[in-house]
């Protein structure tokens, strides 16, 4: 199995280009199967939970192939229309393909989802949202099972903001009869990606943006042919690597707005940030840093994607700083690693209380959910002596070309594989 190996060299120095997002190109993936063809995604990063999912469609019967950072999926031969529990556990995200096979076949079988090794995120939303389109759902021995003659637009409100809901009922709505309307839609710029893909398409879609989306139904769509936008978690977890390191990091191929909330709060701990049209830079050299206190919340606010990076930061800064996570209360598994590091955390339900500043020191951790590996990452840059990190698989579900990116910028890291 392979790890990390991390010594502490001092800042990070450089410049690197951003991928694609993987919480944008996998929606866009499984929106082929809504049309009969050959649709095809650029600047598509490659990365593990992209090859799940494409042996899932692959499953389904569809051809995927393609260029580098091209992808092309053939729905042609997609005939078989089940996700098995073999695939489906061992990413969340497979289960977008449910949507788009009850609306373009009228049926689905699909495995109960896994994916993280954190907490339990349930599908309600998105099981209540196909029955609100008039699908008979059925959930026995782990699988959903989903029927419908002819799905049929209905006026649906999410109780909360939910992106993986939003985007598997908005893409079923797509070939749905009549007008669906979307209430508390999320509004994360992954969702805006599936939208324009979706437009690409041929879809009737209103609301792009907003947390009410609008989707009047049509007989067909084309295949879909798009770009997927730049991943700003990976943006942000590489300019976090700026500021732990007290260097200087610029990311290229970004878009700035997606990372307001980020960057609002390293200027707040006390960076220099530079903005550009598709470029952000972060200077951390020689800066009074100071602790914080954030909230995770859904987009536009602080994601929770980056809450266990700023935590590892947090650790180097001095003062008392709080992170309360209001979306996972339980993605806290890193806290425990980090002790491990030095560093001193308490925890309380979906607060972590960071008493910062204390130097972190060199240990073997694991990686426990893909974030927390970008975080133990982060904290092993600037850590004395040497720290391993292993279970690296979860890092490379969601980062491409990541330790080459901080070779790059002058971080010492190294892959091997573990006796």
């Amino acid at each position: 199995m392979d790890a990390f190996r991390l010594s502490g060299n001092g800042p990070l120095d450089g410049a690197v280009d951003i991928s694609g997002a993987k919480n944008a190109v996998l929606p866009m993936m499984a929106s082929a199967l809504l049309a009969e063809g050959i649709s095809e995604i650029t600047n598509a990063p490659h990365l593990k939970d992209m090859k799940t999912m494409s042996d899932l469609l692959r499953v389904i019967g569809c051809r995927v192939f393609g260029g580098k950072n091209q992808l092309l999926v053939d729905t042609t031969g997609a005939d078989h229309l089940e996700a098995p529990y073999e695939l489906v556990k061992t990413m969340r995200a497979s289960f977008y393909v449910l949507g788009p096979l009850l609306a373009r076949f009228g049926r689905a079988r699909v495995s109960l989802p896994g994916g993280c090794a954190w907490g339990p995120r349930p599908v309600d939303l998105h099981l209540k949202g196909f029955e609100a389109l008039g699908a008979k759902v059925v959930v026995t021995h782990g699988y959903v099972e989903t029927t419908a003659e002819k799905l049929r637009g209905a006026n649906i409100t999410f109780p909360i903001s939910s992106v993986g809901a939003t985007a598997n009922v908005l893409m079923a709505a797509t070939l749905a009869e009549g007008t669906t309307v979307i209430n508390n839609a999320a509004v994360e710029p992954e969702i805006d990606a599936t939208v324009d893909y979706l437009l690409s398409m041929g879809a009737q879609i209103e609301g792009r943006g907003s947390r009410t989306l609008t989707i009047t139904g049509v007989e067909k769509l084309q295949p879909g042919k798009g770009a997927t936008i730049p991943d700003r978690i990976e943006a942000g977890t590489f300019l976090a690597a700026g500021l732990i390191s007290r260097g200087r990091v610029r990311v290229n191929k970004v878009d700035p707005q997606h990372l307001e909330a980020v960057l609002e709060v390293f200027r707040e701990i006390g960076a220099q940030v530079s903005v550009g049209s598709d470029w952000v830079e972060l200077d951390a050299r020689d800066s009074d840093l100071q602790a914080v206190s954030i909230k995770a919340i859904p987009y536009p606010g602080f994601p929770t994607d980056m809450q266990a990076q700023l935590m590892s930061v947090l650790t180097t800064v001095p003062g008392i700083s709080v992170i309360q996570d209001t979306i996972y209360n339980d993605r806290f598994m890193h806290v425990s690693e980090l002790k491990r590091l030095g560093a001193k955390i308490e925890l309380q339900g979906d607060t972590a209380t960071i008493h910062g500043g204390s130097s972190l020191t060199g240990a073997p951790v694991m990686a426990s959910d893909l974030r927390a590996s970008a975080a133990m990452v982060l904290a092993g840059l600037v850590a004395s002596s040497t720290t391993e990190i292993s279970r690296i698989y979860h890092l490379d579900r969601g980062y491409e070309n990541f330790e080459q990116k901080l070779q790059q910028l002058g971080g010492k890291i190294e892959r091997f594989v573990e006796q």
